[in-house]
């Protein structure tokens, strides 16, 4: 298996459709109903060689439309001609993913379902069909993903003479990723939100690993590596495939692969069941968690993923409310007029962290760290002692994760989070109030559908974030000791139902600030 070299983009190490006891590879060298955008990306590129604000070229001459069942029904013909034994699915139109695999027959929780065999899947180890491209790949130590994302291009790039063709016709041409927005299009219409940092910075990753590949291996062998197929185009292309397809099976020596068939499983927030190597039957195997009647679409997990990461690697963004692993980024930050700002920076650093940073809110409330970088924050000259404590326990270092606790702080500590929670709600408002612009180009009609649905999946997330915001300030709310406190927990509760009742709105914002002015009179609201 091919190993990391230094040469490579050193930021970029995709994250993986990850099984729920795995955890995603970390950001560093790194940076998942599939409705997904059609788009070609604008990106800020990692290098000179390529434009700052290069449009890609609409589509690669490969793959499909996503909703194309014809390639579909050729690829399952393919599968079972190679091996694949009789299945219990069958690909056909969904409604939530557009193509999915539904149950042909009673299937009871706890099945075994496809059995695809290990020569049906595709990994670094994979025979090439040009072997002479593959070995200096493998000469140059290219690690798995680019080497993944090149041997596919190379394979594509065949069509026919290719054995995996049936499968890269079955493959959309456009993958359902952020990686196919333009910048402008991010820019515009995720303004609001913190995943459109992530957007920005996973192309310009890719773009980095595309132009080391280029510089070290593409320009030194251009007669194996021709710019007409190995460009950034055919590169965006398949670092989009593998973001919303590559999977790691554990019991295949946590081998990153391509399951053919088994991609076209769809993702519920709800299922745990996810893709492993079985090795009584030999094949890729997964275990339902539920039981499903004839002709009900069957579901996997792609992993504990927000909605905000599910559009960044597949396009989609699952209803509201229906995502119990749903968070959303707040970056909180140190008072750089605070008498103690060095110390507590200097603490912070000998722990990892700087004087911005980011935790995940999610709808049951947030982490232990954020509470201890707040404690942190608003900590006075006379606690410089437990600087390096709190900064610990901010950082995740800790094994044992004490609890920290001071009760003088408390209320300062969540105070200071609500502070963080109000400017981001506006913006999330202020966006969605003014409903989201279109960056100003001349528009088909092809380009003006997908213009609207690609607002309409930031307006979902929007909204999605928006709404772990306000159930953030709800919880600090109730947690203040108000002299009233049973009258304003009251009307909280109230609000809280009335919005998990509804699709459409949350409370109402200018209550909850005269709840606060009313309440809790120091508040600055």
């Amino acid at each position: 298996m091919a190993t990391s070299t230094t040469a490579l983009h050193p930021r970029f190490r995709p994250p993986l459709r990850a099984p729920r006891h795995l955890h995603p590879l970390p950001h560093s060298y790194s940076s998942l109903s599939r409705t997904r955008g059609h788009a070609p990306v604008r990106a800020s590129a990692a290098s000179a060689s390529v434009p700052a604000q290069r449009e890609v070229a609409a589509g690669v001459p490969w793959g499909c439309e996503i909703e194309s069942l014809e390639s579909a029904a050729s690829l399952e013909r393919w599968l079972i001609d190679s091996g694949l034994p009789e299945q219990r699915l069958a690909i056909q139109r969904v409604d939530i993913g557009e193509r999915g695999l539904v149950a042909l027959k009673n299937i009871r929780k706890g099945e075994k379902l496809l059995f695809v065999p290990p020569s049906l899947v595709i990994t670094a180890d994979s025979e090439w069909s040009r072997p002479e491209v593959g070995d200096v790949m493998k000469r140059n130590s290219v690690p798995d993903w680019p080497l993944i994302a090149t041997y596919l291009i190379s394979e594509a790039s065949l069509e026919g003479s290719s054995r995996w063709s049936s499968y890269i016709a079955a493959l959309p041409r456009q993958p359902y990723s952020l990686l196919y927005w333009t910048r402008a299009e991010l820019e515009s219409y995720l303004v609001a939100s913190p995943i459109r940092k992530r957007a920005i910075q996973r192309i310009t990753d890719v773009i980095g690993t595309y132009n080391d590949l280029r510089d070290r291996i593409f320009s030194r062998h251009s007669d194996l590596f021709p710019e007409e197929v190995y460009n950034i185009e055919t590169f965006l292309w398949s670092f989009g495939i593998l973001f919303s397809r590559l999977v790691r099976l554990p019991s295949m020596d946590e081998k990153v692969a391509l399951v053919p068939w088994a991609d076209m499983l769809n993702h519920r927030p709800e299922v745990e069941t996810f893709l492993d190597f079985d090795k009584s039957s030999q094949g890729i195997v997964f275990t339902t968690d539920r039981a499903y009647q004839p002709g009900e679409q069957v579901f996997i997990s792609y992993g504990k993923k927000s909605s905000g990461e599910l559009l960044l690697s597949y396009g989609f963004v699952p209803k509201e409310g229906t995502n119990p692993n749903d968070s959303v980024e707040l970056l909180v930050s140190l008072d750089k007029s605070d008498k103690c700002y060095k110390e507590k920076l200097q603490a912070l650093k000998r722990n990892g962290l700087s004087e911005s940073e980011s935790f995940p809110l999610r709808v049951t409330g947030w982490p232990v760290e954020l509470m201890a970088y707040a404690f942190l924050v608003v900590s006075p000259p006379d606690m410089s002692q437990r600087f390096e404590e709190m900064a610990v326990a901010a950082s995740n270092k800790s094994s044992s994760k004490p609890a920290l606790s001071y009760p003088d702080l408390e209320e300062q500590a969540l105070q200071f989070i609500l502070d963080c929670c109000e400017p981001n709600i506006e913006k999330y408002t202020k966006y969605l109030e003014g409903g989201g612009g279109s960056p100003e180009v001349s528009m088909n009609a092809k380009q003006a559908n997908r213009t609207l649905l690609l607002k309409q999946l930031a307006r979902d997330l929007c909204i999605s974030e928006r709404r772990i915001l306000y159930r953030t300030q709800y919880i600090l709310l109730d947690r203040f000791d108000f002299s009233s406190s049973m009258v304003i927990y009251s009307l909280i509760r109230c609000f809280d139902l009335a919005a998990e009742a509804s699709d459409a709105c949350m409370p109402n914002q200018t209550a909850v600030q005269a709840l606060g002015r009313k309440f809790h009179p120091w508040r600055n609201i």
